[in-house]
């Protein structure tokens, strides 16, 4: 299948669509329990559950839309199922909390790899987004690094210390505001190693 391009907005709201849609709906179902083939679950499992199943239907949905899927997508939607799954089967909500953890561990352990062997890893899947010289790139490589496993260290705080309710709000508006916010506070790092050509 060939590699179509898509609305971007249309790209986010299947990206974050899912996020949103958990949290709104444990907002609504935090308090109710919920008797499913003999078991109890709290309203916290079962929109971990729904939580799988919109995962799997947008990405499929980006699939075909696009013909494609990143290393970071097929990332997430395997720990989701897998991590959701095992919360959603042994009635345990640790497994799902840790899912970003493990996802962040994962990013970071990989440029860290990369940058030992004296590579950028994150510039073969942004090159075309941020055209850089290479010294930039091995700068932006290490401080995403570094801010990958600053995002794990953050999410097992949270959800150890304090409440679900916590939990997911920091899940939620949390991590996607921190992953904005590095970004933005890396303009000056990509306008100094910008390429000549694309300065002017």
């Amino acid at each position: 299948m060939s590699d179509t391009k898509i609305n971007p907005m249309l790209k986010i709201g299947l990206e974050l669509g899912p996020i949103v849609l958990f949290f709104a709906g444990f907002k609504y179902f935090k308090d109710r329990s919920f008797h499913i083939l003999g078991n109890d679950y709290s309203g916290f499992i079962v929109m971990t559950a729904v939580f799988i199943l919109l995962i799997v239907a947008t990405t499929g949905i980006l699939w075909k839309l696009t013909g494609k899927l990143s290393k970071m997508q097929l990332m997430t939607l395997v720990l989701v199922v897998v991590m959701g799954g095992l919360s959603v089967w042994l009635n345990d909500e640790r497994f799902i909390k840790m899912k970003p953890t493990l996802l962040y561990l994962v990013f970071g352990g990989t440029l860290a790899i990369g940058l030992l062997r004296g590579e950028s890893y994150l510039k073969l899947v942004m090159e075309e987004a941020l055209p850089l010289q290479p010294e930039g790139w091995m700068i932006l490589t290490r401080r995403l690094c570094a801010f990958f496993f600053a995002l794990a260290v953050a999410n097992e705080a949270i959800w150890r210390l304090c409440t679900t309710e916590t939990w997911v709000t920091f899940k939620t508006f949390g991590l996607t505001a921190a992953m904005f916010a590095f970004f933005l506070s890396q303009a000056s790092l990509l306008n100094r190693y910008a390429l000549p050509e694309d300065k002017a």
